[in-house]
C-alpha cells in the first residue's frame, strides 16, 4: 500500500474522499505522525507549533492520545520535528491514561505555561524554562475541574495589554476565568457564556488591531472554523460567520491563529492524510493550514478548504548549515522516532521513499558537497539528490555502506554537481526493494 500511494504521489494521480485532488493540493503540513489541535505560538521569530497526537492504531470514533508534540518552521512549509515535549505522565493525579486533547502554551515573564485538558479530569497546567521543555506540573492537581459535567476541554490563554490574563475553553458551552500573574491560578469564579451560534468547541482567543476575535470549531459535524468579535475581553461576543465553512470533506476543526513575518495564517485539522489510505473513518487526524486575510474592518474573509489553498515559502531555505534530517515540507510513509539522550531521527526508510523541503536556496555559485550522518545495518542502499521534484535533475548521490547497526551513525558524502539557485529539494531512498534502509540525524551542503 505504501509503495502504491507513494507512485500515486509522485504521478499526480492521487485522490481523497473519493475525489481527484487539484494539480496543487495543500496536504497536512505534517506526515510522520498523525496530529491535532493546532496552537502555534511565534518566539525569537519562529514558529513554535504545539499539537496534540493521534496514535496510528486509534480506532473508529474513539480517539487514543497520549502526548502533545511540538514542530517549528521559519518560513511556514519546512517544519522540524521535535518529538514529545509533554505527556499525560506529568500528571500524576490523573487516572485515565488517554485524553491528551487540545493544549496551548503561552510565553510569560521568560517561562512557557502549557494549558493541558485531560479529558474528564479537567484543565491541568504545566510550565518549562524553555518552549522545548521539559514541561513540569508546579500545582500538582487541576486548574479547573467542574467535575458535574466533562465541558472542560480546549483551553485557550491571552495575555492583554494590560497584564491581565484569560482563559476560556468549553464544549459545548464556552467559559473563561480571570489568570492571576503566575499563570497557574485564578480570581473570580468561572464564567459561563454559554453557547454562542455556531459555537462547538477548540476556541482560540487573541486580540488584533484592538479588537478581540474567538475563533472555534464549529457545529459538529462536519465543523467548520466560526470566529466571533468583541470590543472587550469578555464580550459581548458577536458571531460575524465563518474563517472556514464546514464541508463534507472533513468531519472535525479545531483554530489556531498567528500573524507572522507580514501575513496571516489559520492552522486547522482534517483527516485528508488518512484518506490517502482509506476512506474508513478512524481519529487519525492531520494539522494543515491556510494563509487567511482581514477586511478593512477586522473581519475576516472566508478561507476555502485546505485541499484548494497553497502555502507559500515567506522565505528560502539556508542548506549550507546543519540541517536535521526531521525537518521536511513532505515525509509521507517516513517516521520519526527519540534518541535515548535527546533528539529526533528519520526512520521507517523503505526504498523509493522521498523526503522534500521546499525553496532551498544554493545561491549562484551552488554546493559542491553532501554529507549525511546516517545508521545502516544492512548497507547497500543510496540517497540520491534531486531538485524540484523526485524525478528532477539528479545532482548527487549518497553510496550508504553498513554502520554495523541502525544505532551506529557514520556520515557518508558525496560530490554534488548542479545544484544551483532555488529549488525545492528531494531525498530520494534508493534499496532494491527493501525496507528499512537507514535511520537519519541530520544533513549538510557544501
Amino acid at each position: 500500500m505504501k509503495q502504491h500511494i507513494k507512485l500515486l504521489l509522485l504521478t499526480g494521480a492521487i485522490c481523497a474522499g473519493g475525489a481527484n485532488l487539484p494539480s496543487y493540493a495543500q496536504m497536512p503540513i505534517i506526515q510522520t505522525k498523525y496530529t491535532a489541535d493546532p496552537a502555534p505560538m511565534i518566539h525569537n521569530d519562529t514558529i513554535f507549533l504545539y499539537t496534540s497526537h493521534d496514535e496510528d492504531d486509534a480506532q473508529g470514533y474513539e480517539f487514543k492520545m497520549l502526548d502533545w508534540q511540538l514542530y517549528t518552521s521559519t518560513d511556514m512549509v519546512n517544519w522540524t520535528d521535535h518529538g514529545p515535549v509533554a505527556s499525560l505522565k506529568e500528571f500524576a493525579w490523573r487516572s485515565r491514561d488517554n485524553g491528551a486533547w487540545a493544549q496551548q502554551v503561552v510565553e510569560r515573564n521568560g517561562k512557557f505555561y502549557m494549558y493541558c485538558p485531560l479529558h474528564g479530569h479537567g484543565i491541568g497546567v504545566l510550565v518549562s524554562d524553555s518552549p522545548y521543555g521539559p514541561f513540569k506540573d508546579p500545582i500538582g492537581k487541576p486548574l479547573v475541574w467542574q467535575q458535574e459535567h466533562w465541558e472542560d476541554i480546549d483551553p485557550t490563554v491571552f495575555i492583554d495589554d494590560d497584564g491581565q490574563a484569560y482563559m476560556y475553553w468549553g464544549n459545548p458551552n464556552l467559559y473563561c476565568v480571570k489568570l492571576n500573574e503566575d499563570m497557574i491560578s485564578y480570581s473570580g469564579e468561572i464564567m459561563k457564556f454559554g453557547q454562542l451560534k455556531t459555537y462547538q468547541e477548540g476556541p482560540w482567543f487573541y486580540k488584533r488591531n484592538g479588537k478581540y476575535y474567538l475563533a472555534f470549531a464549529s457545529t459538529c459535524c462536519p465543523e467548520g472554523i466560526g470566529y466571533a468579535m468583541s470590543d472587550g475581553p469578555l464580550g459581548p461576543w458577536e458571531v460575524k460567520g465563518y474563517i472556514m465553512a464546514p464541508t463534507n470533506r472533513d468531519r472535525g476543526n479545531h483554530p489556531g491563529i498567528i500573524d507572522y513575518k507580514g501575513k496571516s495564517y489559520v492552522f486547522g485539522q482534517n483527516y485528508d492524510l488518512l484518506r490517502l489510505e482509506m476512506k474508513e473513518h478512524h481519529e487519525r487526524r492531520s494539522v494543515a493550514a491556510a494563509e487567511m486575510h482581514y477586511n478593512v474592518d477586522g473581519t475576516i474573509q472566508e478561507v476555502p478548504y485546505f485541499l484548494d489553498t497553497k502555502l507559500e515559502p515567506i522565505e528560502n531555505f539556508n542548506p549550507y548549515r546543519r540541517v536535521e534530517a526531521e525537518t521536511m515540507a513532505w515525509g509521507y510513509g517516513l517516521k520519526t522516532n527519540k534518541f535515548e539522550k535527546g533528539g529526533i531521527y528519520v526512520t521507517s526508510v523503505d526504498d523509493g521513499d522521498t523526503l522534500k523541503l521546499r525553496s532551498v536556496d544554493f545561491g549562484k555559485k551552488g554546493a559542491k558537497r553532501f554529507t549525511a550522518c546516517v545508521a545502516s545495518a544492512k548497507g547497500n542502499c543510496s540517497i540520491e539528490i534531486h531538485l524540484d521534484h523526485a524525478n528532477g535533475p539528479l545532482v548527487g548521490t549518497v553510496q550508504v555502506a553498513s554502520t554495523g547497526s541502525m544505532e551506529q551513525y557514520k556520515e557518508m558524502e558525496c560530490k554534488v554537481k548542479g545544484a544551483k539557485g532555488v529549488h525545492d529539494l528531494v531525498f530520494r531512498f534508493k534499496g532494491n526493494g527493501q525496507k528499512d534502509l537507514l535511520n537519519w540525524d541530520y544533513w549538510k551542503f557544501e
